[in-house]
């Protein structure tokens, strides 16, 4: 019995050593994870990232270099204080603390004054182009439509910063904009701005509410650019009102090439009229691919094609994508999409969906399709719209009926697209 007992104290102390180890190397775990920790943490203060982009609200000012200090925005410091120039009586200083909750100013009545130090700037002022003399015989030939077509005047001022090798673009003001919203007549606009032709630079300013008069004072820095690629490259604004319920409705565009524009003289003031945004009446073609299985009740979504897409802007290159609704008696119960195909106006997808059917028969049956053009950072903007189901007219009838007569047959057509 002696060998039994010292055998079973062996094992009594079995989860005590387990124990042991056990308590060490989770001490060893945490102490590890923990020295990693302030090894990357002090790894990342000591590096500075490459900032590409700045974007300023009106009375803020940021640059790469003191983007890392505590104070990033309009930062007080006393030695920052002794080496900046003293401000004249005349400049406009602004106080963050007494905007409002759209960011905007109080305004004030300001004395246009001729400060010494201002002397010396010319900036460049574009005049209106193509503005014509108004006669009385003029006047009386002016029609309501054309009335309406005046969709107001963007401010805007242009700027490069040789010594940062940066682009600078300050979007001021609107003036007199139509108003959108029919029940409080008035618009909640805000801006969309693109550096063609590349579309690589998206930004946009904030949205400011209940106003036909928006003055967003945003300033735009874009690093990276060299001034010899000035010339080539195009502003392209998009002025739109925001709309909470249903996608946001466009006012207008302007466009402004960069070919023949100095920048080198220091900063330009420019205005130019909105006009209305260009838009082809064809809304291109979809290619789609359909088969029904009356055994497993599915349908079977091929998306092959587009052809002939619309110009999704100025540019001309749209990023297209189709998005794909089935709907049951009016009620949507499932959607797909499919990838993005980067600047082309006729796409190639081939794509397959699977839908499950929750009915014996199409009747109540229905298939949206959407194509969409996919933009960075907003509301994707819709470019055309087709609607395959019983009660569809057109070529979406008829391609509906077939897959009907001819269940486990794959039938493909071209659709034209209607607006969206």
């Amino acid at each position: 019995m002696a060998p039994i007992s010292t055998s079973r104290e062996q094992f009594d102390e079995i989860p005590t050593v387990v124990g042991i180890f056990s308590a060490f190397g989770l001490v060893f775990t945490v102490s590890l994870f923990a020295w990693i920790c302030c090894q990357r943490k002090s790894s990342k203060s000591n590096k500075t990232p490459p900032y590409k982009f700045v974007h300023v609200l009106k009375g803020v000012d940021i640059y790469p270099e003191n983007l890392s200090s505590k104070k990033k925005f309009g930062a007080d410091d006393k030695s920052e204080g002794k080496n900046k120039p003293a401000v004249p009586k005349n400049s406009l200083h602004l106080d963050l603390e007494k905007r409002d909750l759209n960011g905007n100013f109080p305004k004030t009545n300001l004395k246009v004054g001729n400060p010494p130090n201002l002397e010396n700037v010319t900036p460049k002022l574009f005049p209106e182009e193509g503005k014509e003399t108004v006669t009385p015989d003029s006047l009386k030939s002016l029609t309501s439509e054309e009335k309406q077509e005046k969709l107001g005047t963007l401010f805007f001022s242009l700027e490069y910063n040789f010594e940062k090798k940066a682009f600078v673009v300050n979007i001021k003001e609107a003036r007199g904009l139509p108003a959108m919203d029919e029940q409080s007549m008035t618009s909640d606009p805000y801006i969309k701005m693109t550096i063609l032709p590349e579309k690589k630079h998206k930004v946009k300013t904030r949205v400011l509410r209940k106003t036909l008069d928006p003055a967003f004072d945003e300033t735009f820095t874009f690093y990276g650019i060299p001034y010899t690629q000035i010339q080539e490259l195009a502003l392209h604004f998009t002025i739109l009102s925001f709309d909470r319920f249903s996608r946001d409705d466009i006012i207008g565009e302007v466009l402004i090439p960069l070919a023949g524009i100095e920048l080198s003289d220091g900063k330009m003031l420019m205005n130019r009229e909105i006009i209305k945004r260009n838009k082809s009446s064809g809304r291109g073609e979809l290619l789609i691919s359909l088969c029904y299985q009356s055994t497993t009740n599915t349908l079977t979504v091929v998306v092959l094609k587009a052809r002939q897409l619309p110009k999704s802007d100025v540019s001309g290159l749209s990023d297209p994508y189709v998005k794909v609704n089935l709907y049951h008696a009016k009620k949507r119960i499932s959607k797909k999409k499919t990838h993005v195909k980067k600047c082309t106006p006729n796409a190639v997808f081939n794509e397959l969906f699977v839908f499950d059917i929750p009915c014996e028969s199409l009747e109540e049956i229905s298939v949206e399709f959407l194509v969409l053009d996919s933009e960075r950072g907003s509301r994707n903007e819709v470019i055309g719209r087709l609607v395959l189901g019983a009660a569809a007219e057109g070529t979406g009838g008829e391609h509906w009926k077939e897959i009907r007569d001819y269940p486990r047959r794959q039938i493909a057509k071209w659709h034209v697209l209607c607006d969206g």
